[in-house]
């Protein structure tokens, strides 16, 4: 029989999340530690930080035909969709590997597979979540999508091509394989500092 896990491990347990952005090739991801008891709500901070969004958009999280999300007077699918503020990570979480697919911007329909492995102890003076690794900038926001951004990049790449100028300017600065690494992990420090105080109660009531 396991042995039932204490309310301070269980706070200060932590898993390996990828982040995969679907359909990019080269793919565009993440990897971060991230801590279990975090709520789902707080997931979606993380990954926002973690890709450089926005978070200007609508957004949901999704487990086979369950989703999660901010709460919405009316849902459009068949299974309703549960507050994500109210539900921790580790709730959702299978003993091994568990995959969540997590849309950003219903228009634009940004993709992302989660993948969550490795559920573990923390370390305790390190806090979570913490960038570890990732390869290629995400597209700016509000460029049509995986398809939208892959003709404005080939429209960047070539000063003949009629669109050239205005995409130039759109993208002013932007270079796709660079990942601006200290951002995402002042952004996702600010996620963790939010945390620190709920570390002290070990019940869990953490703000994100």
């Amino acid at each position: 029989m396991t042995k039932a896990k204490s309310a301070a491990e269980r706070l200060n347990e932590i898993a390996t999340l990828r982040i995969e952005l679907m359909d990019t090739d080269p793919l565009i991801w993440r990897e971060v530690e991230v801590p279990t008891s975090i709520t789902l709500k707080g997931l979606h901070d993380t990954v926002q930080a973690a890709m450089v969004w926005d978070n200007q958009h609508l957004w949901e999280l999704r487990l086979g035909k369950q989703t999660w999300g901010l709460p919405m007077e009316e849902d459009w699918d068949d299974e309703p969709r549960l507050d994500a503020s109210k539900v921790r990570l580790r709730d959702v979480l299978g003993p091994r590997r568990t995959v969540l697919v997590y849309t950003y911007d219903f228009g634009d329909a940004w993709e992302h597979r989660l993948t969550f492995t490795d559920v573990r102890p923390g370390e305790a003076e390190t806090n979570y979540p913490r960038y570890i690794a990732g390869e290629r900038a995400a597209p700016p926001e509000d460029c049509g999508g995986v398809p939208g951004f892959y003709a404005a990049l080939e429209a960047l790449a070539d000063p003949k091509h009629p669109d050239h100028a205005e995409v130039a300017d759109w993208f002013e600065g932007y270079d796709p394989d660079d990942i601006d690494e200290l951002v995402i992990r002042i952004a996702l420090g600010r996620i963790a500092k939010r945390r620190n105080p709920a570390k002290a109660t070990f019940g869990g009531k953490a703000r994100s």
